[in-house]
């Protein structure tokens, strides 16, 4: 009976004698595999997403440096792609500024709006253009120092494609009795415009430069372009930290398998 109890203070909590090694389980393997698997395919999928950002910013800085296109071209290309995104295009025509529709923004650290308007050609035709920043006090045109240009104008735009739904839960929604937007529901900011969305072009243009620019007026060129790519930082992250987990796992398995009872 003695002995016995001695034996029995002589194991561990696991039922092993004092001096008998821990040898790594069927629990340590799975969910070392298990995670080294989660890891592998975090880093695959940013390498993926970093060939997909890479391409994206070779096809903006190619489309950038084309020569304008008419907005009958532009309207030709999207019917074959359905994707103008900052392609130039030029424009001229005559604003209805009593039709402007307010989007929140920044630029250059301040706060601000948008000043998006219907522009109507020679032709008939009307297509949104964005024509620029002004401060967060100047959304009311009476409080803004200048006067629009109500005669034609012409200059050179980037095409952007419109959005098919609200980007996140966390943007507002949209106030267009207010003719306050967050985010650019076409469909929707052309009703309040009192336009057909169907008979206007199905993209907006961001104003980039003025060949008849007023003395005072919207900040243009405002189309912001330098993407943030990070992809290759995640790529390496996620890659490394699958390598220190075989290493380490590798380790503790050899100095398992190695030490002396």
């Amino acid at each position: 009976m003695t002995a016995n109890r001695k034996t029995a203070r002589r194991r561990d909590a696991a039922g092993r004698e004092p001096g008998r090694k821990r040898q790594p389980g069927l629990f340590f393997y799975a969910i070392t595999i298990a995670a080294l698997v989660i890891l592998i395919a975090l880093g695959s999928w940013q390498v993926r997403r970093l060939e997909w950002k890479e391409n994206l910013i070779a096809t903006i800085e190619q489309r950038m440096q084309g020569a304008p296109l008419t907005l009958d071209k532009a309207l030709a290309l999207w019917r074959q792609t359905e994707d103008v995104d900052y392609v130039p295009i030029r424009l001229s025509g005559v604003f209805d500024h009593t039709k402007e529709q307010d989007f929140l923004a920044t630029h250059q650290g301040a706060s601000g709006w948008y000043l998006y308007a219907p522009l109507t050609t020679a032709e008939g035709q009307t297509i949104i253009v964005n024509r620029g920043f002004v401060p967060y006090d100047m959304k009311d045109a009476s409080d803004r120092p200048w006067q629009s240009v109500d005669g034609p104008v012409e200059f050179v735009a980037l095409a952007r494609n419109p959005l098919y739904e609200k980007p996140g839960w966390v943007v507002p929604d949209n106030d267009p009795a207010k003719a306050t937007w967050y985010w650019k529901d076409m469909p929707a900011m052309a009703a309040a415009m009192g336009l057909d969305p169907d008979a206007i072009a199905p993209f907006f243009a961001d104003m980039a430069l003025s060949d008849t620019p007023p003395t005072q007026g919207p900040i243009a060129g405002v189309t912001r372009v330098n993407l943030p790519n990070n992809h290759l930082q995640y790529v390496i992250t996620w890659f490394g930290l699958a390598a220190a987990l075989v290493l380490v796992a590798g380790y503790y398995i050899w100095r398992a398998r190695n030490e002396k009872e």
